[in-house]
């Protein structure tokens, strides 16, 4: 069998090795069925059973009360990016938008197609290298909802907490990228929502936590698919759902539980993250593009000093078992993306590799 390798990759990223094995054996045959879990009727009494329990541990795991809807949802984030603005803004509405980075952008570009938008923030006057301070985040008192991205993958930016928003405004979330990576405050907001492929399991859907208020006060005349009422009446099953995303994202929710649930998960992730970003601080070759106060658990950024060497280290790495350390394609550099799953000893594999590739090329 090939060896498993230490994978950086931004998403698809690595999932949790528990939860591999007990999908290669769900696959085959799903507990006494005989039939495996990509097979199974999304009516049948066995994917019932995976997508309550899937939606119990989702509450347990984040303390989400039943005045909030749990729902799974194909598109990934991107499909929120326009399906948000869609059941709540319109004519003469507007939604508060800090903008911290590329994803952001693509959420308020999608926005405009239905409302006005309103930059409370923006953190591109120094090439998104910083998250915005609470106190200078303006946001439109009367706004149809405020929006923040929790983390941003290609800068290496991260909230480091929730921001404030005026009384009677519903806050969004975009968490594609560090969901259920530390404890969250749901109640604060009116919806959070993720991409799977990073935190959560594999491409191609949502998690979609959101206030059932918000739902029942959405925009009515749009095509089905796009309501979310219409998925929060059918338990997600509106139509033939993601079944075996929702199926790896439970035995994920299994797994953050079983580590001791967000607490737990969030001090293995900062103390990962402190491995390499303790030595980007003494390197003289590699330095971190992210500022201190806003550098991200989960997606750290770096350069080199200069592209030659860039190109070199990342050639090297991944023959040595390091992939996915390239940058995004519109920053350049590298990132190293370190998710839940993502294991210590796999990080401190990383400063080892770097420590000798730069006494090599002093």
């Amino acid at each position: 069998m090939t060896e498993r390798l230490f994978n950086f990759s931004a998403g698809p990223a690595i999932l949790p090795e528990p939860v591999l094995e007990a999908a290669r054996s769900a696959l085959w045959a799903f507990e006494d069925s005989g039939i495996g879990i990509l097979e199974h009727s999304h009516r049948g009494s066995y994917f019932t059973k995976v997508i309550e329990d899937t939606v119990s541990n989702c509450r347990k795991l984040a303390g989400i009360g039943d005045d909030y809807e749990i729902l799974f949802l194909q598109g990934g984030a991107s499909t929120q990016f326009f399906m948000a603005p869609m059941n709540w803004l319109g004519e003469g509405k507007t939604a508060s938008f800090v903008n911290t980075g590329t994803w952001s952008k693509k959420a308020i570009k999608e926005a405009k197609l239905f409302g006005n938008v309103h930059i409370a923030a923006s953190s591109e006057d120094e090439n998104f290298s910083y998250i915005p301070a609470d106190n200078d985040i303006n946001w439109q008192a009367d706004s149809a909802y405020a929006h923040y991205t929790s983390n941003n993958t290609i800068a290496g930016t991260q909230f480091s907490g929730t921001p404030s928003v005026p009384s009677g405004v519903p806050l969004f979330c975009d968490a594609s990228s560090d969901i259920f990576s530390k404890p969250i405050d749901i109640g604060a907001h009116g919806m959070v929502y993720a991409g799977a492929q990073k935190n959560l399991g594999p491409s191609g859907m949502a998690l979609v936590i959101v206030r059932k208020d918000l739902v029942e006060s959405a925009n009515e005349g749009l095509p089905s698919m796009l309501q979310y009422r219409v998925h929060a009446k059918a338990g997600s099953c509106f139509n033939t759902p993601p079944t075996f995303g929702i199926y790896i994202m439970g035995e994920v929710f299994k797994w953050i539980l079983a580590q001791g649930g967000l607490d737990a998960i969030a001090k293995i992730n900062n103390d990962k993250a402190a491995i390499l970003y303790d030595y980007l601080d003494e390197s003289a070759m590699f330095r971190g593009t992210a500022r201190l106060d806003s550098r991200s658990k989960m997606n750290i950024t770096f350069r080199a000093t200069s592209e030659e060497l860039e190109a070199s280290f990342i050639k090297e790495a991944t023959a040595a078992g390091l992939p996915g350390l390239k940058g995004h394609r519109s920053v350049g550099g590298m990132r190293a993306s370190i998710y839940n799953a993502f294991p210590t000893k796999g990080v401190q594999a990383l400063v080892d590799f770097m420590k000798s590739f730069e006494q090599k090329n002093k």
